[in-house]
């Protein structure tokens, strides 16, 4: 959508363009927030099957997760109150086996550019909402299930894309 309003919006078009001309590792730190589409999904807990390995997402949402806006609480002290938060970057990005084909850092280190529905491209993030990408109206708090029941939460959506 923003490339065919270039000439219209001049320097706004450059600046929402950015991660077409840049690898990761060349992005500034508004332009590595900015590439964060908001899904929530790598907000999810993980549970990790202990005879296998295997990583399986639930749809629980860490406490510092804001379900309704579909953003950290506290995204600058979130290391400090949950130490297992995991904090990505250019360089783990394609080590972590469960963040989601649709996470638009993975998307951009594997060369597949941004989905379509991306704010970036599409221009806000209703596209995600309307076809289930973010966790709005997905998910419960972990506040609100004990840690036994987790198992039950158990979900596949996480690990896919959208058609």
């Amino acid at each position: 959508m923003f490339d065919k309003r270039a000439k219209k919006y001049g320097k706004l078009f450059t600046i929402m363009t950015f991660y077409k001309e840049k690898t990761l590792e060349e992005m500034n730190k508004e332009e590595w927030e900015a590439l964060c589409d908001g899904c929530g999904r790598c907000c999810l807990v993980k549970l990790e099957d202990e005879d296998s390995g295997e990583i399986l997402c639930s749809d629980v949402h860490c406490s510092l997760f804001d379900a309704k806006t579909c953003k950290c609480s506290d995204y600058e002290g979130r290391k400090e109150k949950v130490p297992d938060c995991v904090k990505l970057n250019a360089q783990n990005i394609k080590e972590i086996s469960w963040i989601p084909p649709t996470c638009a850092y993975l998307r951009i280190a594997n060369g597949k550019g941004l989905a379509w529905w991306h704010p970036l491209v599409a221009g806000d993030d209703k596209a995600m909402k309307e076809i289930g990408v973010c966790v709005f109206g997905k998910v419960v708090s972990e506040d609100d299930v004990e840690h036994e029941d987790y198992v039950k939460h158990i979900v596949d959506w996480p690990n896919s894309e959208p058609e």
